[in-house]
């Protein structure tokens, strides 16, 4: 009999959510820590002893041996430094203490992260401070036990070195003028605004065994060779598939330690690609989706080894198939719990919420530089503008009924009537008839309106959703302000307002409406249309960074005290820096495999077909099929061999260089020298016979599991 799996029971379990401070701290600490979360007031630092003291029995009731200051540096990734509760006494025994001011602060060496210039190596002063907003919880792995209290993570002088810093200022800003332009329009009980997020998490599984061959998946988390298998996803089977045994454990697994951290994953299913799968959250606050979704891919990857399996996260593991994305869902809500963006049954009606979707229409044109930014890694140049992932170019698709009402605005001035969905009849009598939403879909746009929220389709599988929302958030934000700017000098009243507000809904929406298209965004027609707009089309990474340190983005961000200067600096330079290494990697990964493994697995086989050969010629057997694969292979490693003396050439020419520079070489050069040295490699791979052929197949990876 299947165990029995008690959600309600386990969900939260491993967190010190809210339920757990109400039940266990007195009520005068429990409504001050209470009022800093929701109303983001300063915090008491005269309750953190008693909060600290609670936190660690609880923990200790888990079987918690160490606490650790959870934070997310530059690096992409979570950190994490281990700190036992004891503390020795007289006796020669131990008492278990954790203190308020080890709950509040932590000194990480700030020197050994990534920081783009803003800390010297000789500078190893760093701090983390405690993030109340988002719950502290209990990881528990096959051999240990962590309390993990959620912070930030800046430098001695203040400088954000960590990726949480920034969105907890972006939520801010976005919090203060949207209340703001609330407040103006005559909601004057809306005293917060927060953002809701909600990232769909793409991912592969492949066998470990096998995963443990391909030093290439090892080292760089993709497949820099292989030769496409006979079946792809040409099929679309496994879409929406049944799920095999062997990945609905994993999952069932996966669940549950999800649920016990509080992370409200719901929606799974097969992906488009052989091996690709999906696993979508209920939407939580920016910073604790952020935080979960971090919790998630480490999750994934622990949860899978337990299954002989490997979690591959990279936005590209396998060309030829579909890579990952990671599809960020965005709304904003007010403390009365109303979502901003629900346009209601008659949007045109709406004149609050047509307001706000005209400001953040003007928000993604007049930043769509650095959303881009935002959605780049060096994986995601893999997939976007390929005919699997939205376009570089930002474009927002609105659907037909909010694109009719912004047409009416436009054209005559004034909406005075919304499109509404048909009902649906299939045609069979026993099928209910329902009626429709007011628009389709469209998968293939990068920013698009889904009845209540935004979904921004360009996140790359492995990145931190942070960075995304805080360019999103402040964007927004930016806008918001100008806007209030020009409501609050109104004089006349609220019906005054009220049409100065129309007018400036008219006149954003005029002014940005090229942003707009409902369109096929995969098509080449469209790229010419995106051009003869003035849409911006970044095609790479390396083109997108220098999008941060142009005097719109430093003047936006300083403003609302989101990044300085320096930061957006050391930024850039962490980025080039991460671009460069990574392809430096990707490089030397491709030739130590290929001088390594391939180049001397073909010359065994060519010298095993050379002996047949002539063995067939003494026996005067006819050797001409034999001779002309040999021939073939002859003539590939010699293609081979050409190419991998052109990459170890070019490589050092690419160390010796330094930031931009650097990073453009490392995209221009040696990017196209590693794709020459797959090209004649992955054609060997097509005429060596596969027993001597010294990695598993493509196939071998996608179809057996």
């Amino acid at each position: 009999m299947k165990e029995k799996i008690n959600v309600s029971e386990i969900f939260g379990s491993h967190v010190f959510n809210d339920s757990v401070m109400k039940a266990r701290l007195p009520k005068a600490v429990y409504k001050d820590l209470k009022k800093t979360i929701e109303e983001g007031t300063e915090l008491n630092p005269a309750i953190a002893d008693v909060v600290a003291n609670e936190m660690k029995e609880w923990a200790i009731e888990k079987g918690a041996t160490h606490y650790t200051h959870w934070f997310q540096p530059l690096t992409g990734v979570t950190a994490e430094k281990h700190d036992a509760f004891i503390n020795p006494t007289d006796d020669g025994k131990v008492l278990l203490e954790f203190s308020g001011k080890e709950l509040i602060k932590g000194e990480p060496d700030a020197s050994s992260f990534p920081s783009g210039g803003l800390r010297a190596t000789f500078e190893a002063r760093g701090y983390t401070a405690w993030d109340c907003t988002s719950p502290a919880f209990i990881k528990e792995t096959e051999n240990a036990c962590i309390l993990c209290i959620p912070t930030a993570f800046c430098s001695y002088k203040g400088e954000a070195l960590d990726k949480k810093t920034p969105l907890l200022r972006s939520m801010q800003a976005l919090d203060i003028q949207t209340t703001r332009l609330l407040n103006v329009l005559g909601n004057k009980n809306v005293k917060r605004v927060s953002t809701s997020v909600g990232p769909e998490q793409e991912y592969f599984l492949v066998d470990e065994e096998k995963y443990k061959q391909r030093k290439d998946l090892i080292f760089t988390g993709r497949t820099l060779f292989g030769a496409m298998p006979p079946k792809g996803q040409e099929m679309d089977d496994h879409y929406f598939g049944i799920i095999k045994p062997r990945i609905e454990g994993f999952m069932k697994d996966l669940n549950i330690e999800a649920w016990k951290l509080g992370i409200s994953a719901k929606t799974e299913h097969n992906e488009v690609a052989p091996a690709q799968h999906e696993l979508a959250p209920i939407y939580n606050s920016n910073n604790v989706a952020t935080d979960h979704n971090q919790l998630l891919m480490e999750t994934m990857r622990r949860v899978a080894r337990r299954h002989g399996l490997k979690c591959l996260l990279h936005e590209k593991p396998f060309a030829g198939i579909n890579g990952s994305g990671k599809h960020n869902n965005w709304s904003m809500v007010t403390n009365e719990g109303k979502n901003l963006l629900d346009p209601g049954k008659t949007p045109h009606e709406n004149n609050q919420f047509l307001l706000i979707l005209a400001s953040i229409i003007a928000a993604v044109d007049k930043h769509a530089d650095l959303l881009r930014m935002s959605a780049s890694t060096p994986g995601n140049d893999h997939r976007l503008g390929a005919n699997e992932a939205p376009p570089a170019i930002i474009s927002i698709f609105l659907g037909d009924q909010l694109e009719d009402v912004v047409k009416q605005l436009v054209t005559r001035g004034e909406a005075t009537e919304s499109k509404h969905g048909d009902r649906l009849a299939s045609g069979v009598h026993s099928l209910p008839a329902f009626e429709k939403d007011a628009t389709d879909r469209n998968r293939t746009s990068p920013f698009a309106f889904t009845g209540n929220k935004f979904e921004f389709r360009m996140v790359g599988s492995t990145q931190s959703i942070s960075d995304p929302n805080v360019v999103l958030n402040t964007i927004v934000a930016d806008v918001f302000a100008d806007v209030c700017d020009r409501l609050e000098k109104v004089e006349g009243g609220a019906d005054a307002v009220a049409m100065e507000a129309h007018e400036i809904t008219k006149e954003l929406l005029t002014e940005h409406q090229r942003v707009i298209f409902n369109g096929n965004g995969y098509s080449d027609e469209w790229v010419a249309e995106a051009e003869r707009r003035g849409l911006p089309n970044l095609r790479s990474m390396v083109d997108a960074i220098p999008t941060l340190t142009t005097e719109k983005s430093i003047k936006m961000f300083e403003k609302f005290g989101v990044f300085t200067k320096g930061e957006l600096e050391s930024r850039v330079e962490v980025l080039y820096e991460q671009y460069s290494n990574t392809i430096n990697i990707e490089g030397l990964a491709t030739l130590d495999i290929a001088k390594k493994q391939i180049v001397p697995a073909v010359m065994k086989y060519q010298r095993k077909l050379a002996n047949g050969v002539a063995e067939l010629k003494t026996v005067g057997v006819d050797s001409s099929v034999q001779e002309k694969l040999l021939e073939d292979i002859t003539a590939n490693l010699k293609d081979l061999f050409a190419a991998i003396k052109k990459l170890e050439a070019d490589i050092p020419e690419a160390q010796a260089l330094e930031s931009e520079a650097q990073a453009r070489f490392y995209h221009d050069t040696i990017f196209t020298d590693m794709s020459a040295v797959r090209e004649p490699a992955d054609r060997l791979e097509m005429l060596v016979a596969k027993e001597d052929w010294p990695m598993p197949s493509y196939g071998d990876l996608i179809f057996e599991v």
